[in-house]
């Protein structure tokens, strides 16, 4: 018997003042199969995966129809609530930022707490371990920006779960999770098409893509250019984009080998640093060096206090103790006591680049800001500077003319990396800078940070969970866990031999994950959710 799919898209069309953004997009998706859409920021993979929720960019002009389980969907006629998942890519955008994550969800677990014998409570515990979330009063109690990146994502995930959706919409589920959590999300959303869900997965990672996809589309200026089988689409890719997107994946096996220069000073010091949300102490002595032109790579699990030390460094966190230098001298604990100097010569490009914009002025009218508060150039100066900066990542002035919410989220990032850039800074701080990018402009962004590096002397602070982008840019390796640093060294010495069991988890090849849907037997993946 031939099974009705639970999507179907017939030629979808979306454009924005006369510009398409999906143009002419039809699929299927059949219960317990994951289609992954896959192509550049800007290329229109969540545009159309919102389309099933029946919801489009203001004042967008639309034609075409969705389907979803049998229902004609439009923004009059949305699905049912529960019935599609959506786990954005920028959860913040979703999340309360007064509400206690406790509460949120106690109130989401309700109405389903009515139709079911299962207490609320245990609704709630339920989808917190199917997010790789802690069930213990602590997460409960704290407010979104007291969470990780990765965990912000996971909350969001668990949100969705309790719906017992039909088909979920999957915006880069595992950007910003480190490879311990990223591999557990891969098998719970395999868990989860085992079970019957449909899965649309929007991703720039390709391995990620290889473990859960039935099915690829290849997305580029809103057409589809390649579909098919995800092994033959990613082993034999026919269109020439398609095969440049392969090739550029980053290696996480070259491990480069970058001597320190003899005698090389310190541009950044942290010396027994402490910090504390609350009266939760989450980073514990830690120290850390990095010269001039130097990369220091922060890894460690999601809520290790990556972020916290990075928001230290930049004064956006006050430690409770401890000591930032540059060039040997003291950093103000926060940015409201320090120079422009000082502010030009720290600077941080957020994980979450979207929550990062006004978005009610320009992206332009934001990055040309910069030149002007912290070099003194005039407007007219700054204007021609920043659109040179955004050029140089690939962002036209047509772009950046608009307004944050009309980019996407791969486009908000190289935008917040060229406002970064504008400031000439001494030291950069890159908190999941290549998250959520095509893996073409993740090659383009890291080739620009290494020539920056070795033409002007950029000192690197990188927060990353991917091995590949550690093996690129890094010369020394921090490992956080559970805010104390376990293991420091060389790059090529951590990578090659770590030492830690935390430091050796993390850099797992995530390749293996490849074998999840094939090569676990239906009792764990049924397993992961305790019914």
């Amino acid at each position: 018997m031939v099974t009705e799919p639970v999507v179907r898209v017939d030629n979808l069309r979306i454009s924005c003042a006369g510009r398409p953004i999906v143009d002419g997009v039809s699929f299927t998706l059949a219960t317990g199969k994951v289609v992954a859409y896959v192509g550049a920021s800007g290329s229109g993979k969540t545009t159309t995966g919102l389309a099933l929720l029946g919801e489009y960019p203001r004042g967008a002009e639309v034609s075409g129809r969705v389907h979803v389980a049998g229902q004609e969907i439009t923004p009059c006629n949305p699905p049912p609530a529960g019935v599609v998942g959506f786990v954005p890519q920028h959860p913040s955008a979703v999340l309360n930022p007064v509400r206690r994550i406790g509460g949120v969800l106690r109130e989401i677990a309700s109405p389903r707490q009515a139709a079911q014998t299962i207490g609320r409570g245990a609704l709630v515990a339920d989808a917190l371990r199917r997010a790789q979330l802690p069930t213990g009063p602590d997460l409960m109690r704290r407010y979104p920006h007291q969470l990780s990146g990765g965990q912000q994502q996971r909350v969001v995930l668990a949100q969705a779960l309790m719906g017992d959706p039909v088909v979920i919409v999957a915006d880069e589920p595992t950007t910003g999770q480190d490879a311990i959590t990223c591999r557990e999300m891969i098998i719970e959303l395999a868990a989860l098409a085992h079970r019957g869900a449909a899965i649309m997965l929007l991703c720039h990672d390709l391995d990620v893509v290889r473990a859960l996809a039935d099915q690829v589309v290849v997305l580029r200026a809103g057409q589809v250019i390649e579909a098919g089988d995800a092994a033959s689409v990613l082993a034999r890719p026919r269109h020439d984009y398609t095969r440049a997107l392969v090739a550029a994946q980053p290696d996480a096996s070259a491990i480069r080998i970058t001597p320190r220069p003899v005698g090389a000073a310190d541009r950044l010091s942290v010396v027994g640093l402490e910090a504390q949300h609350g009266t939760a102490t989450v980073l514990h002595e830690v120290r850390v060096q990095v010269a001039a032109g130097e990369c220091l790579a922060i890894v460690g699990r999601s809520g290790s206090g990556k972020t916290t030390l990075a928001r230290c460094v930049a004064g956006l966190h006050s430690p409770s103790a401890g000591t930032v230098l540059l060039d040997g001298c003291p950093l103000p604990g926060s940015v409201r006591r320090r120079s422009r100097r000082e502010l030009a010569a720290v600077q941080y490009v957020f994980q979450d680049a979207h929550a990062s914009f006004d978005h009610h002025r320009t992206v332009l009218e934001q990055v040309s800001r910069t030149a002007v508060r912290l070099r003194g150039l005039t407007a007219s100066e700054a204007r021609t500077a920043a659109v040179n900066a955004l050029a140089d990542v690939g962002l036209s002035e047509g772009t950046v003319r608009r307004r944050p919410a009309s980019l996407s989220g791969g486009e908000l990032r190289r935008a917040a990396l060229a406002r970064a850039l504008l400031a000439e800074p001494d030291v950069l701080i890159c908190d999941e800078i290549t998250a959520g990018l095509d893996t073409l402009t993740q090659a383009e962004i890291l080739d620009q940070l290494a020539e920056l590096r070795r033409g002007y002397g950029l000192t690197l602070l990188l927060i990353s969970h991917d091995a590949a982008v550690v093996t690129r840019l890094a010369d020394q390796i921090a490992v956080i866990h559970n805010g104390r640093v376990v293991e420091r060294g060389d790059a090529a010495a951590v990578l090659g031999a770590p030492e830690h069991p935390v430091t050796r988890r993390l850099f797992d090849s995530l390749v293996q994950a490849r074998e999840v849907r094939t090569g676990l037997d239906d009792s764990v993946l049924s397993g992961t959710r305790q019914e």
